[in-house]
């Protein structure tokens, strides 16, 4: 351990650091500091035990309380810290070269629901078929520290821990370093717009939240008030933790509109210039891909030209237009996307919503992509994901809608898109497992709480009660862990191999990776129910009506078909509910 016990408290009269060796503590004073911060002395520190100590914070006499940048907490987020030194490991990664953002296929995945274990050891053993489906990305939900034993990440409140019912801080290294050897990067999942509602103890060292402007889930995190030049530096130090203690090669940032930030220079421009610099110091490509509604192609595009410099943005627009078009749902902001044209144009321009009407937020939304600025491998798409799945009231997928026809259809609009492609793990062997909605809160209050919200939310829109499952029943994070012997049998089986030939085939063919949007067009027909994608000379053919379409494209080779194609000098003949890649003579 380094001996560099340092803490933020601004506001503090007095700060110990509390050190429990075996049954015994003791609380040594730090001293303070410049702008708020608080060291423990060189002396004091050189006579701590060498190896893992076990400590704390106590501010002005209370009660230990965690570090803000634990990296380690063995009993829970509200008992002491534990050190950690990052650079004990011996990375095996030295001929990993990461391809940055470049179109290749990312699959999001939930550490605990992923493999019956739930745990990143566990995961890592899954990296054999990962590499063999293709996919270039994996991107790990949040992994931070939350408290109770399994939750979907997004409550964490110690944001610089691996939770340890993942395995914690070394097992995150050895999955990392795994991931790597198998040629696949890995993204990791952050949140910096809240905190969760249970071992939050940040306000009791400063001033880490703005009290009383609230964003969607609690305070909002104070990014441009007195003190907030601390609060960034927290947020950037965590982003290049995960760059150079963990090896990660990309951070997804999420929702990203709920940052509360009016200084000049916004938050997302700060973490993009650190994260440009750690590449630069590191050589090797680093990128940070924001989960945002807001539609705005200033997050990506180039400081520069005043934009922020991110490389990549989520757009829900495409995932809107393939789900409605595919499943016939039209409730709540689905109702836009009721057109082959609303998919049409996403496909074309990247979003749908680019200064036009939002019926569900009822006033107009976005604006348009600047095609010499933006690149389409900016944009991350999905046909599901663990917000689109899990923020149903049953947590049921694509699968538990449409058959194998319509899910094949969905892999083709996706993988063959111009934009980069995410699956959401058991999406590529259509999983009938749900992914709902768990918390383990301990506090039962807090578990009654977040529980009747849950069954109030849906039972106001109309959802029977008894369809809404209990976030706090175990049974709900048990039916949410995939079962891959499903993935060997039957329509899965079938899917997984297209899913594979699919993904190989973007890989080869050049106008698949194509970024620029100028390659792409598109044609349809509303009432026959068929789309075209021009990628240069590839043409992905769907038909989404239930009987046969004759599309007349002229004379092609045909690359790949979901199901029964045929093709002549007129074009391609598709069965119902099927697509065809296909190159154009």
């Amino acid at each position: 351990m380094s001996g560099d016990f340092a803490v933020w408290a601004p506001e503090a009269e007095r700060v110990e650091l509390v050190v429990r060796r075996q049954e015994d503590t003791d609380a040594l004073p730090l001293e303070r500091g410049g702008q708020g911060w608080w060291r423990l002395p060189a002396a004091a520190a050189a006579r701590l035990p060498s190896g893992e100590l076990d400590y704390g914070y106590s501010i002005d006499g209370g009660s230990p309380l965690p570090d803000p940048r634990s990296r380690r907490q063995p009993e829970g987020v509200h008992k002491l810290s534990r050190t950690f030194d990052p650079s004990a490991h011996r990375w095996q990664d030295g001929s990993w070269d990461s391809p940055g953002l470049n179109g290749g296929v990312i699959y999001e995945l939930h550490v605990g629901t992923s493999t019956p274990e739930g745990t990143l050891d566990a995961a890592a053993a899954r990296l054999d078929y990962l590499s063999e489906l293709g996919v270039d990305y994996i991107e790990l939900l949040p992994v931070n520290g939350f408290n109770g034993t399994h939750n979907w990440g997004y409550d964490g409140v110690l944001w610089y821990t691996v939770q340890e019912d993942y395995g914690g801080p070394a097992a995150y290294q050895r999955f990392v370093d795994a991931a790597h050897a198998h040629g696949l990067g890995v993204i990791q999942d952050v949140v910096y717009n809240h905190l969760g509602p249970s071992g939050n103890y940040l306000p009791q060292f400063g001033p880490y939240l703005k009290q009383g402007d609230a964003n969607t889930w609690g305070d909002s995190v104070n990014l441009d008030g007195p003190g907030s030049d601390h609060v960034r530096q927290y947020i950037v130090d965590n982003a290049l933790m995960w760059f150079r203690d963990y090896h990660v090669d990309g951070l997804r940032l999420d929702a990203v509109h709920a940052l509360r930030d009016e200084r000049a220079v916004h938050l997302l421009e700060e973490l993009a210039a650190a994260t440009d610099a750690c590449a630069a110091e590191l050589g090797k490509p680093l990128f940070l891909v924001a989960e945002s509604d807001m539609n705005n192609p200033r997050l990506l595009e180039s400081r520069t030209v005043n934009g922020y410099g991110l490389a990549g943005q989520w757009s829900d627009d495409f995932h809107h237009a393939v789900h409605v078009n595919l499943t016939g749902e039209t409730s709540g902001y689905y109702a836009d996307f009721d057109s082959l044209a609303a998919l049409a144009k996403v496909l074309s321009g990247g979003f749908f919503h680019d200064g036009t009407y939002s019926s569900f937020r009822a006033r107009h939304h976005g604006r348009p992509i600047d095609k010499s600025r933006v690149n389409a491998h900016q944009l991350v798409v999905c046909t599901q994901n663990h917000d689109q799945v899990g923020n149903r009231a049953a947590g049921d997928r694509i699968s538990a809608l449409v058959g194998y026809g319509r899910l094949a259809v969905a892999a083709v609009l996706n993988v063959a898109s111009p934009f980069t492609p995410m699956l959401f793990m058991g999406e590529e062997f259509a999983a009938s497992t749900p992914w709902q909605f768990f918390t383990s809160h301990p506090e039962p209050e807090l578990g009654e709480a977040t529980a009747k919200g849950r069954l109030k939310e849906f039972t106001r829109m109309g959802w029977d009660p008894a369809l809404v499952p209990d976030p706090q029943d175990p049974a709900t994070f048990a039916r949410s862990k995939l079962d891959w012997d499903e993935a060997g049998s039957g329509d899965h089986a079938r899917l997984l191999a297209l899913y594979r030939d699919l993904i190989a085939l973007r890989r080869k063919t050049p106008e698949l990776m194509d970024p620029d949007f100028a390659s792409v067009s598109v044609e349809f027909d509303e009432d026959a129910r068929w789309l075209a994608l021009h990628r240069g000379q590839v043409t992905v053919a769907v038909n989404f009506a239930d009987t046969e379409r004759s599309l007349d494209l002229g004379p092609a080779e045909l690359l790949l078909a979901t199901d029964g194609a045929a093709v002549s000098g007129a074009g391609v003949v598709l069965s119902g509910a099927s697509a065809a890649i296909l190159r154009r003579a």
